[in-house]
């Protein structure tokens, strides 16, 4: 993948902090995981203040996205393949 805009993919909320966007996504996943920056989702580093959190429930993931000069989105994309690579690298977020 050369762009996230070649993946389908919904806008769950844009213009978020990245601390609204960790409150949000564990809200809604039943399980996120904490990545640092640059690391790759769907073959694109991904940025932001650590940790980043990507949430899953196995079949979509879900994670902020920053557009340069646009704003931060919440991103929400169905890829069971990425979701299980996912949890083989990255370190589960805390229970709270």
């Amino acid at each position: 993948m050369g762009c996230i805009e070649e993946l389908t993919y919904e806008v769950l909320a844009k213009g978020l902090t990245f601390q609204e966007c960790r409150e949000f996504i564990a809200k809604l996943c039943p399980r996120v995981y904490h990545i640092e920056p640059g690391t790759k989702l769907f073959g694109e580093a991904i940025i932001g203040p650590p940790p980043i959190a990507v949430g899953t429930d196995g079949v979509f993931l879900i994670f902020p996205y920053v557009k340069p000069c646009h704003e931060t989105f919440v991103l929400k994309v169905e890829d069971p393949g990425e979701a299980a690579r996912l949890a083989t690298f990255a370190k589960p977020a805390p229970k709270k």
